[in-house]
């Protein structure tokens, strides 16, 4: 398959977007939220008369207050602002009632800088196994594939794919500045997930095809049985990426703004995985066949 003969290209553009990426996160670096550094989150509704999001945020900023404010529902707002005292959430609430419209609470939530800084290494701890147990898991499930290459590089080379999608999205959330939150973690955590599961379909056909080839016994080079394996998938892993890519579209231009964050970094995710999965793990698999060199 010819794009495995022009995989070369395919290891630069990764390379290219990797390392733009690192450049961003190292210059620009992530914006962090309130979910990490620490705040306060208030909700509240309106029963009557629904203020617009432009006077809200005008009052907030009239009393002081440095705070984001998101629509949520038709009759409520977030309101995202530095930790407060008793004192200072009593003024808010005040802050955001207007004559004819009083607020009700629904949700009050402070976040102190350290149980911040805790929930960011949480995060990162999160991702580091996930990462080990994905190595361990398709090394153990290719334990019966020996030739040409060990089971053990399957394993790492779905981890370097899985690497590669997960810093390209953080890259793009640093290059753009928007808001690092919790759902952005939980966005990355389902990014492994989609992406490993489109690059073991890939890998799973290969040690099928290695094991049929051996079975009867064909003369068939590993380049074309990796190429052979990723045909067999390549309209399996495009249809079901188009499909949760119109989804995820949807969601971030029709969705609440709250979980637009999700939504933006899943369908890079996807995008990306999708990439990393046809033209960069199997690539690499035949990079790393020293016997046909």
């Amino acid at each position: 398959m010819k794009i495995l003969h022009y995989r070369n290209y395919f290891f630069f553009i990764s390379a290219f977007l990797v390392l733009a990426s690192l450049g961003a996160l190292l210059f620009k670096g992530l914006n962090f939220g309130i979910d990490f550094t620490g705040g306060a989150f208030v909700e509240v509704s309106y029963v009557d008369n629904v203020p617009e999001l432009s006077e809200v945020q005008a009052l907030l900023s009239e009393s002081g207050f440095s705070a984001k404010v998101q629509p949520f529902g038709e009759n409520g707002f977030i309101v995202r602002t530095q930790d407060l005292t008793h004192e200072e959430h009593l003024s808010l609430i005040s802050a955001v009632t207007f004559e004819d419209s009083i607020p009700t609470e629904e949700r009050f939530t402070s976040i102190g800088p350290s149980l911040g800084q805790e929930l960011k290494s949480k995060a990162m701890i999160a991702l580091a196994l996930v990462l080990i147990a994905i190595i361990l898991f398709v090394a153990f499930a290719f334990r019966h594939v020996s030739k040409p290459i060990s089971s053990w590089n399957y394993g790492i080379v779905a981890v370097i794919a899985l690497i590669h999608d997960v810093i390209i999205p953080a890259g793009i959330f640093a290059l753009l500045g928007r808001e690092i939150d919790a759902l952005f973690v939980v966005g990355m955590l389902s990014i492994l997930g989609l992406s490993v599961n489109d690059t073991i379909v890939v890998f799973d056909r290969v040690r099928e095809n290695l094991h049929e080839n051996t079975k009867n016994h064909t003369q068939e080079t590993f380049i074309t049985t990796v190429g052979n394996s990723i045909q067999q998938t390549l309209v399996r892993s495009v249809n079901t990426s188009v499909t949760l890519v119109v989804v995820l579209i949807s969601l971030f231009i029709f969705g609440p703004e709250s979980t637009q964050n999700l939504a933006l970094v899943l369908l890079i995710g996807t995008i990306i995985g999708t990439y990393s999965s046809i033209f960069l793990a199997s690539p690499m698999l035949v990079s790393l066949n020293r016997e046909e060199k």
